[in-house]
């Protein structure tokens, strides 16, 4: 299995051309050009950001994340590369309502329907580590239910093993890559996947927010229901409301963009 995903991701390093990327960083010029020699029949019109993303939408979820956290590092990458990662979202097929109620009835230990009130099958948001279904608590609370993805930690295991054995090969092979600390990199994604694969610290790291905003009237941060949350399963208030990158919607129901611009940057800083 190992051997096959290995290479699958070369084979879509070289259909993108992302050895491209490497060798024309080379400073003595001679690999990429023995390079070209060898597959000369390849012809990119994209250009190199473009087709990085593209690679790491088609290695799947594990590699879009890792395209996301680079994105936010402009000391290492060109700005071409930064910018074009940073258009990466994290959006894969939901898995079956069965397999998340099968998490959660394994939490709590009783079927779903004694424990939440209207668990609406159909999930509302889905992404690599985990999936959102809309319920309300037995006194008509209205709750978002997050269910960690079955399996997810082996696929994580798996594909963050091939990232540090790309890494260890990239500071070797490439002696200017050492510069970009490719295992140090691994290694801090690493600890970042790790720590979204426990719900329960998602859900203290949220309580924590809501404490630090309690006062304020610029947000308004959901609250967490504990008796309800565990490592696998994360259970908090329902918001209602229009994302923020649906500004035509905004702008319809007349929402001041300035003043939530404004709102925004005081909130971050």
């Amino acid at each position: 299995m190992r051997l096959l995903r290995l290479a699958k991701i070369v084979a879509v390093g070289l259909r993108f051309g992302l050895d491209q990327v490497v060798l024309d960083a080379d400073p003595s010029g001679r690999l990429p050009a023995v390079w070209r020699v060898v597959f000369f029949w390849r012809s990119f019109r994209e250009p190199r950001a473009v087709r990085l993303r593209r690679a790491l939408e088609s290695l799947g979820p594990i590699f879009v994340k890792f395209g996301q956290m680079l994105s936010t590092r402009r000391d290492l990458l060109p700005p071409d590369l930064a910018d074009e990662l940073a258009a990466l979202q994290d959006r894969v097929p939901p898995f079956p309502s069965a397999q998340a109620i099968a998490v959660i009835e394994d939490h709590f230990g009783r079927p779903v329907d004694e424990v939440l009130v209207g668990f609406e099958r159909t999930p509302v948001a889905s992404a690599s580590v985990a999936q959102v279904h809309f319920a309300e608590l037995p006194d008509g609370t209205e709750v978002a239910v997050k269910v960690l993805r079955p399996g997810i930690e082996r696929v994580i295991a798996h594909d963050l093993s091939l990232l540090e054995a790309a890494a260890i090969l990239l500071e070797k092979l490439w002696p200017e890559g050492r510069r970009l600390k490719p295992r140090e990199v691994v290694a801090e994604f690493a600890k970042y996947l790790h720590d979204e694969l426990d719900l329960g610290r998602e859900a203290a790291n949220c309580s924590q927010l809501r404490r630090n905003f309690k006062d304020s009237e610029l947000l308004i941060v959901p609250e967490v229901y504990w008796d309800y949350c565990g490592r696998s399963v994360m259970v908090m208030q329902r918001m209602r409301g229009i994302p923020i990158s649906q500004t035509t919607a905004l702008r319809a129901q007349g929402t001041d963009l300035s003043a939530l611009s404004r709102a925004g940057v005081e909130i971050f800083f």
